[in-house]
């Protein structure tokens, strides 16, 4: 059989390259041993927030009387509250499989492997290939001391699988994920400790997020341990370095994630197994960029990050630990915003950092913060002057207008 394209992996890389390239009248097979979808919706960004949804809503119902509203709440159902879960990953999965048939991309359901640069085997059969490309995407980091064994020690896959809650959990590593299951966790009335080895939670993250998430943590009782890590586990009894003892029903390890290994010498490589960022839209970008004969690796700063739950956690470009001494600064308390008080949702903030009159960093702790973000980089990344951004007119009540209050303080 022969192809113009072969693409190994049908995660984001890897359908949104080969939609768009079939798109443009080459032959494309798509080749994938699992599900179409790859981690980001069958075991990453569509269940988790599915279930963070729901967590949301249990917890809104519980303080529901500060509401005004009478609300009696006996208890859940997590086996059907996982359930919700599939059926959604199902659903959005069913119609990515329709729109890369519709494409007009092969898809070859079978574990695949490259013999050189033009030939592909899967399922015993060979296929001629112009152009190979990998996108087998990335997997959970393992770390000596904290192998997954299914049991005790579960890795962001294996913690998905759960039918059942536990009444206590250890989450070691602060990123997105780790984040976003304490709040799942939290909200539904396990008792959550966190590990972190950085000074503090979510390293990557701007100071004053990473602050503001810390206080809001204490406040929901979320125990968390920054500048620490593991010494010892012994009988399920957890010793961390500082001397704390915590023995919690199982541990979550979510210290991130690794490329899959692949051997790509001579061969095209998009996505999570670059090793770059290992975000599902980044790896996106990078499969229409290819397509489209544009450079693989676009600017950095100008690739938002977001973490989930509330309130919702937000950024892009610079952080002012890292800016410039020249840069200004502005930060906006989300009290400000008449649709906070509205909304019962007014912890956060929103911060721009500026030089020279354009934005070159932002960052929110906000509720709807995850499309915030989104207005302030289409602003980096057009290059438009923040006088010409105070020209626009923001609706009312909103919390974009938040960004409207902040630039004009400037």
């Amino acid at each position: 059989m022969d192809f113009d394209y072969g693409i190994i992996g049908g995660g984001p890389a890897g359908y949104t390259v080969a939609m768009n390239l079939a798109s443009q009248g080459h032959k494309v097979v798509l080749f994938e041993k699992d599900k179409l979808g790859g981690t980001c919706l069958n075991r990453g960004c569509i269940p988790t927030k599915s279930l963070l949804h729901s967590s949301e809503i249990y917890r809104q119902i519980l303080k529901s009387s500060d509401l005004g509203l009478d609300i009696e709440v006996k208890n859940f159902d997590f086996s059907k509250i996982a359930q919700k879960r599939d059926d959604a990953v199902e659903k959005i999965r069913k119609g990515l499989e329709l729109a890369v048939k519709n494409s007009g991309v092969t898809v070859v359901y079978s574990e695949a492997k490259a013999l050189n640069q033009n030939t592909i085997l899967a399922d015993s059969k060979e296929y001629n290939i112009n152009k190979v490309i990998f996108a087998t995407g990335s997997k959970p980091r393992e770390v000596k001391g904290l192998e997954f064994d299914n049991n005790f020690i579960l890795s962001s896959d294996d913690v998905l699988k759960l039918n059942s809650l536990p009444n206590s959990v250890l989450i070691i590593g602060s990123g997105a994920i780790g984040i976003e299951w304490a709040r799942i966790f939290s909200n539904f009335g396990v008792e959550v400790s966190i590990v972190e080895m950085a000074e503090h939670l979510i390293p990557l993250a701007d100071t004053e997020v990473s602050k503001r998430v810390e206080r809001i943590f204490k406040q929901r009782k979320i125990k968390f341990f920054t500048n620490d890590s593991i010494d010892k586990i012994e009988n399920k009894i957890v010793t961390l370095k500082s001397g704390n003892i915590i023995q919690p029903d199982f541990i979550l390890s979510a210290i991130g994630r690794v490329p899959i290994d692949e051997t790509t010498t001579g061969i095209e490589a998009l996505g999570d197994i670059r090793g770059e960022i290992l975000l599902a839209h980044y790896a996106i970008q990078q499969g229409l960029n290819y397509a489209n004969g544009e450079n693989l690796s676009p600017d950095k700063n100008l690739i938002p990050s977001v973490i989930y739950g509330e309130p919702e956690i937000a950024w892009v470009g610079l952080r002012e630990q890292d800016c410039p001494e020249e840069c200004k600064k502005i930060s906006l308390p989300i009290t400000a915003l008449g649709k906070s008080w509205c909304d019962d949702a007014t912890e956060g903030f929103i911060k721009i950092l500026t030089k020279e009159g354009y934005i070159i960093g932002a960052h929110i702790v906000s509720k709807e913060a995850s499309a915030l973000i989104q207005q302030l980089l289409i602003v980096m990344q057009n290059n438009i002057k923040i006088d010409d951004l105070k020209k626009v007119c923001f609706a009312h009540p909103t919390y974009s207008e938040g960004i409207f209050e902040a630039i004009c303080r400037l």
